[in-house]
Formats: C-alpha cells, structure tokens, sequence
C-alpha cells in the first residue's frame, strides 16, 4: 500500500506541474482553458472555478489542459435553428439554449438567420412574434447549453490559434519546462534536508549493522591513512575499501584530537558481476542554502545529460527497446526506492521528472515536442500548416504512441511479473 501511495504521488506530482506549466503560460496569453484534467477516461472529480473546469479522471496515466480552439467543440448555429435567449441589462446575450429550451421560461426564442460566435459576437434572426430582422450581439463570455451541458463560447482572440506564435510556442513548452523545475526544487530540497556529499575524508553517517559500525568508527571521524597509506579525500576511501573485500584494514583516524587505529573488515558485495569491499558508511555531507541551489543545479543538468546519452543509445541500437519501461516498471522501480528511504524516493521523482520533460519535447507526433517542431516549421514557412493535416500527423502519431505503450507495458509484465 505504502508503494501505492508513493506511486500515485510521485507520478500524480509530475503530471500536475506538466499540465500546470501549460495553464499558466496559456492563461498569460489569453488563452480560455476549458479544463484543466489530472489523468483519462470518466471523471471521477469536478471543480468549475472561474472559466475552468478542474478534474480527476479515471486513468491516471497523464492530464491535459483543453484550450480554446484546440478541438471542434462549439456548436455551429445555421440559418432555420431556432434557439432560446436570455439577455442581460445590456441586451448582450449571455445564454444560448440550443436543446431544453422549455426549461428556461424566460428566454426569448430567436430563428437564426446569420450567427457570429468568434469575430462579430452576433446573432442576426427573427425573434417569435416579429417579422423585421434584427441583430442581437453576444457577450465575450456568454455560454451555449446543450442538452443541459453549458459552454462558453471562445471569441477569436481567447482562442489558442490567434496567438502569436511566440505565445503558442511558450504555452506548449513550459509543460516540459516545469518538470525541469520541479527537478531543480526536489533536489534543493534533499540539500536543504539531508546535505550535499562533499569529497573531505571523514565518514558520515553509519549503517547500523554494517562494519564500520561493528569495528567501532564514528560518524565525523577524519580518516588519515588506511593500512599506511595515506587518503586526501572520500573518493580515495572509496577506492581502498572496494579493492580490499573481506581483508582487515588499519584504519588511522583522528577524533577529538586524538590519533586513533581501528582495524576494519570490509564485507562483500556484488555490484555488476564483480565482487567490492563495503562497510557500511555514507559520504559526509555540508549544509548551505545557496550550495543547495547550486547542488539542484548540477543534479539537474547531470540527469538531463544522462537520460539524453541513454536516448542516444536506444536511437543508435546500443539500447534495446525492450529494456525500456512503461507504468508497470516504473511502479516496480519505485516500490524499491521507496524501501531504500524518503530521500532516495525523492531523488527518484526528480530523475522521473526530468526524464518526463525530455521524452515529451521528443519531435514526435503527439507530444510537445512534435507540436514545437509544427511551429518550428510555421516560422520558416512564414505561415502555419493546414490544421487539419497536423491534426491528422497529431493522431497517427498518438496511436503509434499508444501501441509502444502497450508493447513497453507487455514487456514489464514478462519481466516482473511472468520469470
């Protein structure tokens, strides 16, 4: 259950500031956002504040912010419909009945000739009982109600295409943008909590049952020699103690100003078919406000560049594809990490972050990446692509999309669960 919780967590974690980078850039822009959605499928949960509606579907295996414009989803009024009308003080349209006309009394009923809903904000028609054509203009944020479902109607300028294309760019990017954020926080915060490993040649924190423990060492001794040999840093602790598995070892530390000699039997373990000496100490670590900024930094660059040689690999066939994962592995690696403690769990929703921003500015159909490369192509053109040809690539590249996710999600089930 813990496993569960932390997984719901993390991945709900990394798809909210996704989706969060787009509705603020959106909402900066003009754009209206209809929806702002955490997972797919039924809606288990619906909030309406202001002009948008916020969701929890079923699925919980990504989220969406639905714009303005985005989709076909407005009603298209032609010559001959006959709608119901309520107005405001202004004689501004504020609701336009389109089915259920009988549950609004007070509406006035209006045969449509012409209807405007985008640039003139007009509806042009015979309203009942009269004979002379008239012109009724419509409020900016008037809503359509059909069958008992209510939408606002999006003017030009609120819509996702009538943006520039700097507005439209930055709206799809900061989605990938802030889970490179969010990296860079989850990393301050461990160095803020936990403290940056540093290179001195003293000794952190004790495993309680590991050798160093056993042989009587302390967290914050300062190691000068290890059977004769002098150490200048942590990494040179480290490389004596791995060569030397189940060997004594005199170890030369000064504590409270005092020289000590400890004999010390590294145990064994197996890291990648070769067998290393351990005791059982963690690195020292220092506490800065401004280090931990800078740690978050290094942290997030040294991932980003990591998951982007692993791509590399997997486009040149150094990387198999069958070694990638989908939700299940994810869900198996995080059931590890989080028995390893708060912190690496932490660590791991970084890394997940990180690789979640990089795998989503792919140039792929579907992802941000694919709709950058779309406006990449606007802006040497000169003009944008038709948008029901991009919206047709955008499909293709979504089931393709889906079919590697059931293939990579087959593949974790063989692995965890089926050997």
């Amino acid at each position: 259950m813990n496993t569960v919780i932390a997984f719901i967590v993390i991945f709900g974690a990394l798809v909210f500031f996704h989706e969060l980078g787009h509705f603020i850039f959106a909402k900066r822009a003009g754009i209206l956002c209809r929806e702002f959605a955490i997972g797919f499928g039924p809606k288990v949960f619906a909030h309406k504040k202001g002009e948008t509606v916020y969701t929890l579907r079923l699925l919980p295996l990504g989220g969406y912010v639905r714009m303005a414009g985005e989709d076909p989803e407005m009603v298209d009024l032609k010559a001959g419909h006959r709608i119901g009308a309520l107005f405001n003080e202004q004689e501004e349209i504020v609701k336009i009945i389109v089915t259920g006309k009988d549950r609004y009394p007070d509406a006035r009923v209006i045969e449509v000739e012409t209807a405007d809903l985008e640039h003139q904000l007009m509806i042009r028609g015979y309203e009942d009982g009269e004979e002379e054509i008239k012109a009724f203009p419509i409020h900016r944020e008037a809503v359509i109600v059909e069958d008992g479902m209510e939408s606002q109607i999006a003017p030009w300028d609120r819509q996702f295409a009538s943006k520039t294309l700097g507005q439209r760019a930055m709206a799809i990017f900061a989605g990938p943008l802030f889970n490179f954020i969010l990296a860079f926080v989850v990393f301050i915060l461990i160095a803020i909590l936990q403290g940056m490993p540093t290179n001195e040649p003293e000794l952190g924190k004790l495993n309680a049952d590991g050798a160093a423990k056993e042989a009587g060492l302390m967290e914050g001794d300062k190691v000068v020699s290890i059977n004769g040999q002098g150490v200048a840093s942590w990494n040179d602790i480290v490389t004596v103690i791995q060569k030397n598995p189940q060997a004594e070892m005199d170890f030369t530390i000064e504590r409270d100003g005092k020289t000590l000699d400890i004999p010390v039997t590294p145990e064994v373990r197996e890291v990648e078919n070769q067998k290393i000496g351990v005791i059982g100490v963690h690195s020292p670590v220092e506490k800065s406000f401004f280090g931990s900024i800078a740690y978050g930094a290094k942290e997030t660059y040294f991932w980003t560049v990591e998951i982007i040689r692993l791509l590399g690999k997997l486009v040149t066939g150094q990387f198999s594809i069958d070694m990638l994962s989908g939700p299940v592995g994810i869900y198996v690696s995080t059931d590890t990490v989080a028995k390893s403690g708060i912190m690496n769990l932490m660590k791991w929703a970084g890394v997940l972050s990180i690789n979640l921003g990089i795998m989503n500015l792919l140039p792929l159909p579907a992802l941000d990446g694919g709709r950058l490369l779309f406006f990449l192509v606007e802006a040497l053109r000169g003009k944008p692509i038709d948008r029901q040809k991009e919206g047709m690539v955008h499909f293709v590249g979504f089931a393709l999309l889906m079919l590697l996710m059931i293939v990579v999600t087959w593949n974790d089930i063989q692995r965890f669960f089926l050997q």
